[in-house]
């Protein structure tokens, strides 16, 4: 137990002892933009990964800045997201889901391999309208995400995300999606 409980420190401590001035993130720059588009799924957990897709997306739109948490590298983020839904499946109404929502959130480096990177991160927010599919506007945010840099400016991300009420209502159906983002790094 004492070798994993080392092996352990050793791993999340790594990243601290990485160039203080650069953030995993965002580079040498303060500031990032990201733009992101998920596909919905009728599970809402991502683990085991869901495989029934749905008429159901998310447009997202991210601004980010560094930060550290417990001096591992990670990002602070205000996210603005719309979900857009259309037709039925599953026995749902997708359509009756499209509403806005806001979130703050930060993901926490996990690993970095030559220009890919990987995250994981959870968030806090409100939907526009509660619905019969999550029963209440307060919103939680899980979500894990594989990154490439491709220059000090741009990048690539594919995320899993996961929203539900942490059932602080009756219902918590959840949503869930697969997605792919831009970045821009200022």
């Amino acid at each position: 137990m004492k070798k994993i409980i080392t092996f352990l420190f050793l791993i999340l401590t790594l990243p601290a002892t990485a160039e203080q001035s650069k953030n995993f993130f965002t580079g040498t720059y303060k500031n990032q933009l990201s733009f992101y588009l998920g596909q919905g799924l009728n599970s809402g957990f991502i683990i085991p990964p869901p495989t029934q897709f749905v008429p159901f997306y998310l447009l997202n739109i991210q601004y980010s800045q560094p930060t550290t948490f417990f001096r591992v590298p990670a990002r602070q983020s205000l996210e603005i997201g719309q979900t857009l839904g259309f037709a039925d499946k599953y026995g749902w109404h997708w359509r009756d889901y499209t509403i806005p929502m806001i979130l703050l959130s930060g993901d926490v480096l996990f690993g970095e391999i030559y220009n890919i990177y990987f995250t994981g991160g959870a968030g806090v927010g409100l939907q526009a309208q509660q619905n019969e599919r999550l029963g209440a506007k307060l919103l939680f945010q899980f979500k894990l995400t594989a990154g490439w840099h491709i220059n000090n400016k741009w990048g690539m991300e594919f995320s899993i995300k996961h929203f539900s009420n942490a059932n602080t209502a009756p219902q918590n159906y959840s949503y869930a999606f697969y997605g792919l983002g831009v970045t821009y790094n200022f």
